[in-house]
């Protein structure tokens, strides 16, 4: 864990449920805001998913990104347990635009990008469509429960999005994911040879946070081995 301003924070609901985060702030100049979707509960999908704790441990320091994080409703983590109950990927709009409304107005975040992984890209594409997001990063999209009105929604609106595909995904592999987002004109897929779903290892772990730095603060690259 590098140096970093960190706290935790509870975001409300517009359906009343208190929901448990942390924000890790850079200690110098904040370049850039994530707001971070977590992988399915249901399959043990948390705030605390390694890729999202690695890039909450190390990107405030490396790349002077700030992490926000938090658990979707009725989700458990070391923190604690957001309230509410698991809703199918439904009722978590609510949670969605909850926590870009707290990053926005309480964190007084100024370029939010908003990223998904698995599930929590599902997430993002329906109901990330507040017009203050800069854009969006998919990590192993699945396309579980977006449909195409959410792909064409995202076609229209124009606004950058990123996508992580494993070579070895367990649901979404790279020439499935250039067929199913062929209609998104402007995202950029990126297709990451003998990656996997999880994103275990360290070579993962790097890949992906180099490619999540690229985006918001390409000019940190490249990202230190040590620190």
């Amino acid at each position: 864990m590098l140096p970093a301003n960190r706290r935790p924070i509870t975001i409300l609901t517009a359906d009343g449920l208190n929901l448990i985060g942390e924000v890790a702030t850079p200690i110098g100049e904040r370049k850039g805001s994530i707001l971070a979707l977590h992988p399915l509960p249901t399959a043990g999908g948390m705030m605390d998913s390694h890729i999202y704790k690695k890039a909450s441990n190390r990107l405030p320091a490396m790349a002077g990104i700030e992490i926000i994080r938090f658990n979707s409703r009725g989700t458990t983590s070391e923190a604690g347990t957001s309230e509410g109950n698991f809703g199918e990927g439904v009722t978590e709009k609510f949670d969605v635009e909850a926590a870009i409304e707290f990053s926005f107005n309480e964190l007084r975040v100024e370029k939010l990008w908003v990223m998904g992984w698995s599930f929590g890209t599902d997430l993002a594409l329906k109901f990330a469509r507040d017009p203050r997001v800069i854009g969006l990063i998919l990590l192993s999209p699945p396309l579980r429960t977006s449909e195409l009105s959410d792909l064409e929604f995202w076609a229209k609106d124009g606004r950058p999005i990123t996508a992580l595909i494993p070579e070895f995904d367990d649901y979404l592999q790279p020439a499935a994911a250039a067929k199913a987002f062929e209609i998104v004109s402007q995202i950029d897929l990126i297709n990451v040879d003998e990656a996997k779903h999880l994103w275990v290892g360290e070579p993962a772990v790097y890949r992906v946070l180099s490619e999540i730095t690229k985006i918001v603060a390409p000019e940190s690259l490249p990202l230190p081995t040590q620190f």
